[in-house]
């Protein structure tokens, strides 16, 4: 399915599966909170649209985006989920900290998902 759509304005509702019987975590970074926060507002939204139920999306923060990988371990490690969400936003610096963060976290969530049977979705924004 992710392939199947490479512009957001192609997305299809009705494509995606009910999400009545899912249970999801979202895993949301505190730091740049302006940015976190509306992302995981949203991500709650979409869920709901799509069915899925208030007490089966468990949210929890960390204090920054490369506890991501951390947290969504946690949540994974609680079995109360069947997916869970990474949210968080790393904005570049004039320090090489940008690019040490970004890869630790892509390399951690890409473990996860490499090693794992519960699905780690990558919302790390960067800019």
């Amino acid at each position: 399915m992710a392939t199947a759509y490479h512009n957001l304005s192609d997305y299809d509702f009705n494509s995606v599966p009910n999400a009545e019987n899912m249970r999801f975590g979202i895993v949301v970074s505190e730091w740049n909170n302006n940015i976190t926060g509306p992302l995981l507002e949203g991500a709650i939204s979409t869920l709901k649209k799509h069915g899925a139920k208030d007490k089966n999306i468990l949210v929890q923060t960390v204090p920054g985006s490369f506890e991501l990988t951390f947290g969504s371990a946690q949540m994974i490690k609680s079995g109360k989920v069947d997916a869970v969400i990474a949210i968080g936003c790393v904005v570049r610096g004039d320090t090489p900290h940008f690019d040490y963060v970004c890869a630790g976290t892509t390399q951690g969530i890409a473990q996860l998902n490499a090693e794992g049977d519960i699905p780690v979705i990558y919302g790390l924004i960067t800019t």
